[in-house]
């Protein structure tokens, strides 16, 4: 791999994570995506996809949540896409791979969150000092090139020496230790399920998750049927559990006539 293509592996994996308008967090985040454009960058989009999408199963539950980062997706994404397509590796191979890469990943977000904090406290001075003009230079510019030198300058590294040791890895896992990464990697997608029915499988939610279960297994509908299905049943239950605090409050509530505003001829 040459410089100039780590280098654009970088980026894309900087875009991925960047925040920036129509990019990043909803879009080129997900390994699909990133992977696509991984395989479009070494010359090989069908590989890039397939290995993309397989990584992309063990983040079907992904959530963020107040500013938290449990897993780095496109760093995932990106470099396990990569040594896929440069050592010559099979999805589940390289899936085994990516899940450790984007835990490591996570290490970039949070320095990210933590430096960032300094710029924000920039902003509040510049403001009390009335300096507005500079705060595209705190909440956009300078967050940025720090977001572009912590995502590219690892990401690029990591494709280029990184992608030139996956066949002697391979050959050093040659075997049965080989193949227990295969089996590994097999088994992310049902991670990735679980992490899902963990978000699912709480409350009130769970009759309608065992309902949904029978419904698609039972009937015999297509998918899209399924949907209609959901989306009249979801309604009608909003409906519902509107209509019980609104029948409470019509009902009345005790009053009590000690209250000093309370008032008989209110009622």
């Amino acid at each position: 791999m040459s410089i100039i293509t780590a280098i654009i592996l970088g980026i894309i994996y900087w875009l991925g994570e960047a925040n920036l308008p129509f990019v990043g967090l909803w879009t080129l985040q997900r390994p699909l995506v990133c992977g696509f454009i991984t395989g479009i960058v070494l010359g090989d989009p069908l590989t890039g996809a397939v290995v993309g999408g397989t990584i992309n199963l063990v983040y079907l539950g992904f959530i963020s949540a107040g500013g938290s980062m449990p897993a780095d997706m496109a760093l995932a994404g990106v470099l396990g896409t990569a040594y896929a397509i440069t050592g010559n590796l099979d999805a589940d191979t390289a899936l085994a791979i990516a899940v450790p890469i984007g835990l490591l990943g996570t290490i970039v977000w949070y320095l990210r969150m933590t430096i960032d904090s300094v710029f924000v406290h920039m902003g509040d001075r510049w403001v009390a000092e009335g300096k507005f003009n500079r705060l595209y230079l705190s909440n956009v510019i300078l967050p940025q090139i720090f977001s572009a030198i912590i995502c590219v300058i690892p990401c690029m590294l990591a494709a280029k020496f990184g992608a030139a040791y996956i066949q002697t890895f391979i050959d050093f896992c040659a075997g049965k230790p080989l193949q227990i990464f295969q089996v590994i990697g097999g088994l992310m997608p049902a991670l990735g399920i679980a992490i899902t029915l963990q978000y699912i499988f709480k409350g009130e939610a769970r009759i309608f998750l065992f309902l949904g279960f029978m419904i698609a297994t039972v009937s015999g509908l297509t998918l899209i049927e399924q949907g209609i299905i959901g989306l009249i049943m979801a309604i009608i239950y909003i409906q519902l559990a509107d209509r019980v605090p609104a029948r409470a409050a019509a009902g009345g509530a005790p009053v009590d006539v000690e209250d000093p505003d309370y008032d008989p001829d209110d009622d």
